[in-house]
């Protein structure tokens, strides 16, 4: 029906995987996404779909998706402006007891054409209906603004996860040392070291104590290729690596300095980033590379070369099994933690914008003129901001990331990831210079 494409419309991003093939999306995938016209964000959750004729595999798919459902402050019950089938008429029988918090989307309503033939969906009864193009972006202002005005906001307040120890995961592909890693901060042999890739299944947790911080570390499963996830435990081992991913603040991607990058290394320096994870590069067995001169700084510059888009995060040489760059390794966590919960007053952010603007103003032509009025910080661990323009479609990319690396490095996230959200403001430019 397209549920994951609109998804990813709603974030403007490709969290889900869109494939025309039914029955992709399986487990619930969680975004944190802000509507026009919102003060808060809302958490978008993109569900399996339901069959009629169904495995076991279905059967849970089933299950989690009617948890969410049942759980949920609005369902937005998907359905194709043409085709109308058995799964649908069941869907909405079952969706019935849900019909106070239910709003029809009519998908693949591309033209004004299709949205006559579109009306019949007015039948299933519900109270509000809105035809959309979820692939082409039509009608899709008129959902969100349909969205807001059906959730209760009075009873809301950010969700503030403050905790006081540093939460580690310690990620990489198999073998690459992890839990010897863990073993050596834990004082204690907590997982099973093993020449075998894939010795741990699950995700093993510790906590100690370094110069008066307290920390949690988490020792996750190998990630393989999907072409060699082929045991179900090894599918659900991985799953919950990446789950991980939701309690930790410090992501230390262990690579193996001998043998180099792979491409699961990307896949979880991303899997990190976008949910706004703080990551550590740790080159572990360096002392099994040539002592060579500045064979670390040739190392650190390939590894930048390779994610292009993290020259920000923090490259550092580590032996695990002896013990060298252990210390280094530890206060590079507390100082990217330390960044992570980092807030800034809003008058010395907007004073910072306004300087910006002034040192670099955005670029402009007769069609595309906007301006950037003031800026909020939204959240902390992860880190984010708000600026609000007049026209923030025409913000283009370029200056998105001259705004992210100027917050970096004036403002003290110069390590971490800066999620940064332009919102439409009618709001006057002097409200900057005041502040």
């Amino acid at each position: 029906m397209g549920k994951s494409t609109l998804f990813n419309r709603l974030l403007h991003s490709r969290r889900a995987i869109v494939d025309p093939t039914p029955g992709v999306t399986r487990d619930p995938i969680e975004g944190q996404w802000t509507p026009d016209g919102a003060d808060m964000p809302v958490m978008l959750v993109d569900t399996g779909g339901l069959k009629l004729e169904r495995d076991d595999m279905d059967d849970r798919v089933a299950k989690k998706s009617w948890e969410r459902i049942a759980s949920a402050d609005l369902v937005l019950f998907l359905l194709d402006a043409v085709d109308i089938t058995p799964e649908d008429e069941e869907f909405a029988a079952m969706l019935r007891r849900y019909a106070g918090k239910t709003i029809v989307v009519v998908n693949k309503a591309d033209s004004p054409e299709r949205d006559a033939r579109a009306w019949a969906h007015a039948s299933w009864g519900y109270k509000d209906m809105v035809f959309v193009s979820a692939e082409h972006g039509r009608n899709i202002d008129e959902l969100e603004a349909l969205i807001v005005s059906r959730l209760d906001w009075s009873k809301t307040e950010p969700e503030i996860d403050e905790h006081e120890d540093v939460r580690v995961a310690i990620m990489g592909k198999p073998n690459v040392g992890k839990s010897t890693l863990l073993n050596r901060l834990l004082g204690t042999e907590r997982s099973i070291v093993s020449d075998m890739p894939g010795t741990t299944r699950d995700v093993v947790e510790g906590r100690f104590e370094w110069k008066g911080r307290a920390f949690t570390v988490l020792d996750t499963a190998g990630m393989r290729r999907k072409a060699k996830v082929t045991e179900s435990v090894e599918y659900y081992s991985v799953n919950r690596a990446v789950k991980t991913l939701d309690r930790a603040d410090v992501v230390v991607l262990m690579i193996d300095a001998v043998e180099g990058l792979s491409d699961q290394d990307k896949k979880i320096v991303k899997l990190a980033t976008d949910k706004g994870r703080a990551v550590v590069f740790a080159l572990n067995k360096w002392d099994q590379m040539p002592k060579i001169k500045n064979s670390f700084e040739a190392s650190k510059d390939k590894l930048q070369y390779f994610f292009a888009q993290m020259a920000y995060a923090p490259v550092l040489p580590l032996s695990a099994k002896e013990g060298e760059g252990v210390d280094k390794l530890l206060k590079t966590i507390v100082d990217l933690f330390d960044q992570l919960n980092t807030r800034i007053e809003t008058s010395r952010l907007n004073k910072a914008v306004h300087d910006w603007i002034e040192s670099s103003p955005p670029p402009a032509s007769p069609r595309a003129r906007f301006k950037l009025r003031y800026a909020v910080q939204t959240g902390v661990n992860p880190v984010s901001f708000a600026v609000f323009a007049t026209r923030p479609e025409l913000v283009g990319e370029s200056y998105r990331s001259y705004l992210k690396n100027k917050i970096r490095a004036d403002l003290g996230f110069k390590n971490v990831p800066v999620e940064l959200e332009l919102r439409a403001s009618r709001k006057r430019f002097e409200d900057l210079e005041k502040s």
